[in-house]
């Protein structure tokens, strides 16, 4: 009878751990929506010191923080096209990211895309 209760206790406790706030599922849809270029969003690096502007950077865009030094910026500018930026942060320059328009996604539902082919790699043979 301990077993059981054991066992049950400790399901309710991984099942509980599992469950995720409405906010925490929305936000990780909108930014499954932004990385596979479904929102407009603006992205600026802003230099603290002189309370300027750097840069700005605006489309259906993706960026992902590498480092705490670097941030990569991806957008799309057309059907099969994409540019890529690559931006150094230091000291005094940050950067936010702001969305542009908003996207109707699900705080309950995961969305999940299968791409086989990211699974199958591309091949580029060099001969010398």
């Amino acid at each position: 009878m301990k077993k059981r209760l054991l066992a049950v206790s400790l399901m309710c406790a991984v099942a509980m751990v599992g469950c995720s706030r409405d906010a925490q599922v929305a936000s990780k849809n909108l930014s499954y929506a932004a990385d596979n270029f479904e929102l407009d969003r603006r992205v600026v690096f802003y230099n603290g010191i002189t309370g300027e502007y750097i840069l700005t950077i605006e489309g259906k865009c993706s960026f992902d923080a590498v480092s705490d030094r670097k941030v990569d910026v991806t957008c799309k500018t057309g059907a099969s096209e994409f540019k890529k930026h690559s931006l150094g942060i230091s000291d005094n320059v940050t950067y936010f990211s702001e969305q542009l328009s908003s996207k109707g996604v699900s705080a309950y539902h995961y969305k999940v895309a299968f791409k086989p082919q990211s699974i199958i790699p591309d091949i580029d043979l060099k001969l010398n």
